[in-house]
């Protein structure tokens, strides 16, 4: 173990620190050892750290030559480093263990740490990292918003059946604008860069009267992102300094004690010293302890990650810069291998690795896509999925639904009456063609103002339904103008908890015009939320899913947490499961818990929730015998947990499962799959093999070659490529009671990839994940839009850290349920 200071320090200057400490005490680090910039050094051979096995040592990092403009001969700060062993490590259990001789010990994940610490160091030392990739500038692209996105490369040695390897991967890493620091303060703040820095800058206006709200609309954003920055001093040489805080008052208020006596501003000091300011009026950056330099002094220095949730504007900038073709992306990958210097690093060497720069041939199978039925009154009720897709034509609804009242209720002003004839025709045309039956040929219109009470609106428009129609609407249609994000946030609110009626929003620029595929497109939304099911996998093509001797229950679970620095946020989870024989009709509960907590606290009650709406559903609808209802087999699918997380799923999860089923007086048998996509193996096909897109082709199945040596895994690609690299999933089987075997575990995976409902074509995840992670992302609609809890305060990401229980408490108490009209549909779809 090693501990260096203060536990604050960022990995950066722990490196640093560390790389000093080397050169510094030779005779002690020769050869040299490596450390992760944080807590954990190995070494490949025994260090003298005396007999209790523990040595400290007192390390600077000098300054550089010229750092100082001052004069000041100050002497470098002094850290302490102790080294302490902490466990001797054996690699030939490793080598047992790939050999599938040797089970899971903390020895053996240890060493895998230690050669992925040897792996990265090199490269570390010399490039911005994070956990698991370092990234160059030499390929970058500027998107706004003060954010450069850089091309990295991630590594992680990883066990296999027989072997160690090197996953390797392109990955994108944000970080901030290299340069003077005033544009980026502009750009940070979202205003364009022809904006005079003293109109968005300074604390006052051109009268010198204090700004209102600026603390909050400026400082505070700006202290958010601007805290921890490094930046270069014009007045400090080429020392880097970080930013630790910002002045409440511009360059020319803000004044200081000076040693020989009396006071001076600090605009007035750096025209003293030949460094008029151009911009006198705008704040100051806090260095150091008390120093306070304006910001046209500053130089952003390059290479310093954004640590911070990327505006939601710029997500398509960045999915534009990090989508690669499968060949540009292996060439990438292999031009890579030259910035990760395995084969010079002196740090690989003295471990005695060896790692082989081709990638890894392998074998994959390629499953058969499940056949699919759709409605028996259609001409085609037999589907055969071809390259992982198929069409509506000549098809009908396996379980069509019926729209007894709909309204269209519009908010964009420009969306006229013959805009409304189109629609409401090309909609009723596919309803006819899928077989949906709609009794009101002529839907109930009115205009709104998204300005206004969107839930007296709606309400106003259900009572007028009520009126003309004699009921509620089955289907409320709503237009959403551009940037109609709050409205739509509005309307779901109302539909899904406060009225319980189903809505469909569309963009008025989408559905203005639009061809019969659009209008199919939201028809197979529609037909489920109204609790109708599109399509099922054919019973006598996936029995291990829909055996009636076995009747089987399919659950999807996944967490959602706040954004990076939310530390007063929730995080959400969603539970949904399957109610019909043939999986393909869902229900879904969610909650809030503790932000940052991945384990799902409330899992006992959501499984309860789903397995009573299971059973309710066999009863009322399927007509089953009453000793008939419970499942006979639980398949739980996981999504988002890391493998470190792998032994709490089983030792916290699955008895909150198994829990639920015994209060419920019933004994499934329970499979248990964890469903991971943020991994890095990408699967490069021979180009006899691939699709159009370049990918390997839907129903791709590894289950040998990169498969854990001793886990129950394999990886599938279920859908075929659209646009950049396609990414398999990787499903691990924690827990089996049934005793599923390979081949179906897979083929019931994959038949669950064609269930979702919104698509004619396999997705990447089975549907219940898919679903559950569409729950987790719709949380923000559970809360009253008009409230303190509003959509801009629950906006999520995948990462992040809870906040205190006060905080928790009123984020549950705002979090309102489903409606019970939702109940039983797909809400969600």
């Amino acid at each position: 173990m090693l501990v260096i200071g203060s536990d604050k320090n960022p990995a950066r200057l722990n490196m640093e620190l560390f790389r000093a400490l080397q050169l510094q005490e030779t005779e002690v680090f020769t050869p040299k050892i490596v450390y992760d910039g944080r807590k954990i050094a190995f070494s490949s051979h025994e260090l003298p750290l005396g007999d209790e096995g523990r040595r400290q040592f007192d390390v600077s990092i000098p300054r550089p030559a010229g750092s100082s403009s001052d004069g000041s001969t100050r002497p470098p700060k002094v850290h302490h480093i102790i080294l302490k062993l902490v466990a001797k490590l054996n690699p030939k259990l490793l080598q047992e263990y790939v050999k599938g001789e040797q089970s899971t010990t903390e020895n053996i994940l240890s060493t895998i740490t230690a050669f992925n610490v040897v792996i990265r160091m090199e490269p570390n030392q010399n490039h911005p990292f994070n956990k698991r990739a370092f990234f160059t500038s030499a390929d970058r692209r500027a998107i706004g918003g003060g954010i450069e996105l850089w091309r990295g490369i991630f590594q992680s040695v990883r066990p296999t059946i027989g072997q160690l390897v090197v996953n390797i991967d392109i990955t994108t890493g944000a970080m901030y604008k290299e340069g003077p620091l005033i544009p980026l303060c502009i750009e940070l703040l979202g205003r364009p860069l022809t904006t005079p820095p003293a109109l968005l800058l300074s604390p006052v206006d051109a009268n010198g009267r204090r700004k209102p709200n600026y603390a909050k609309d400026v400082l505070s954003r700006l202290k958010k992102y601007l805290v921890g920055l490094r930046v270069l001093v014009r007045t400090t040489g080429s020392k880097p300094r970080t930013i630790r805080g910002l002045s409440e008052e511009g360059a020319n208020t803000l004044s200081f004690q000076m040693r020989e006596g009396g006071t001076m501003t600090v605009s007035q000091y750096f025209h003293s010293v030949g460094l008029p300011l151009q911009c006198p009026t705008i704040i100051c950056v806090q260095i150091g302890a008390k120093a306070m330099i304006p910001l046209e002094m500053c130089n952003v220095l390059p290479g310093q990650i954004f640590r911070h949730q990327i505006p939601d504007v710029k997500m398509r900038d960045v999915l534009a810069f990090s989508t690669l073709k499968p060949t540009d992306k292996l060439a990438r990958i292999k031009a890579g291998l030259q910035d990760m210097q395995h084969g010079q690093s002196n740090y690989v060497n003295q471990f005695g690795l060896k790692i082989d720069t081709e990638p890894l041939k392998i074998d994959a199978r390629i499953l058969d896509p499940p056949k699919l039925r759709y409605g028996s009154e259609g001409a085609q009720p037999i589907v055969v999925p071809r390259d992982g897709a198929w069409n509506m034509l000549s098809k009908r609804f396996y379980r069509p639904a019926r729209i007894a009242r709909w309204m269209m209720v519009i908010y964009d002003s420009r969306f006229n009456n013959a805009a409304c004839v189109e629609a409401t025709q090309g909609f009723l045309a596919v309803c006819e063609k899928f077989g949906v039956e709609v009794e009101n040929k002529s839907p109930l219109k009115k205009y709104e103002n998204g300005q206004g009470n969107i839930d007296k609106q709606l309400s106003a428009a259900c009572t007028e339904s009520v009126q003309k129609q004699g009921g509620l609407p089955t289907l409320m249609m709503v237009i959403l103008p551009e940037g109609g994000g709050n409205i739509y946030t509005a309307v779901k609110h109302f539909g899904d908890v406060t009225m319980g009626i189903p809505t469909q929003c569309l963009r008025s620029l989408k559905c203005g015009r639009a061809r019969e595929q659009y209008w199919a497109n939201v028809l197979l939304k529609v037909n489920v939320k109204l609790g109708g099911i599109n399509v099922i996998p054919d019973p006598a093509a996936v029995r291990a899913l829909t055996d009636p001797v076995n009747p089987t229950i399919v659950i999807g679970a996944d967490v959602i947490h706040p954004p990076p620095g939310a530390f007063d946020r929730p995080s959400f989870t969603a539970v949904v499961g399957s109610v019909d024989s043939d999986s393909a009709k869902y229900v879904a509960t969610s909650r809030v818990q503790t932000g940052g907590r991945e384990m799902i606290h409330d899992l006992k009650d959501m499984c309860k929730d789903v397995l009573m709406s299971y059973m309710d559903y066999r009863e009322k609808t399927e007509k089953q015998r009453a000793d008939e209802l419970a499942p006979k087999r639980l398949i739980f699918y996981r999504d988002g947990v890391s493998e470190g997380e792998f032994k709490e799923v089983l030792d916290q999860e699955l008895p909150r499962i198994k829990g639920a089923c015994e209060e419920l007086g019933i004994a499934p048998k329970i499979t248990l799959i964890i469903v991971g996509k943020r991994h890095h193996n990408q699967l490069f096909g021979p180009n006899d093999l691939v699709d159009k897109s370049g990918n390997c082709p839907a129903g791709t199945v590894i289950d040998t070659g990169i498969a854990h040596p001793t886990d129950f895994d394999f990886f599938l690609q279920s859908h075929a490529g659209i646009l950049g690299t396609s990414r398999p999933c990787h499903y691990s089987v924690l827990y089996d009671e049934y005793g599923f075997n390979a081949d179906s575990i897979q083929a019931l995976s994959f038949a669950l990839c064609h269930c979702f409902a919104r698509a004619t074509r396999s997705v990447s995840l089975p549907a219940p994940v898919y679903y559950a992670d569409i729950v987790c992302s719709r949380a923000r609609n559970h809360f009253d839009p008009r409230g303190n809890l509003g959509p801009s305060d629950t906006s999520t990401q995948a990462s992040g850290a809870g906040g205190d229980s006060g905080d928790l408490e009123a984020y549950k108490a705002g979090y309102k349920p489903l409606h019970p009209n939702q109940h039983g549909l797909m809400y969600f779809a």
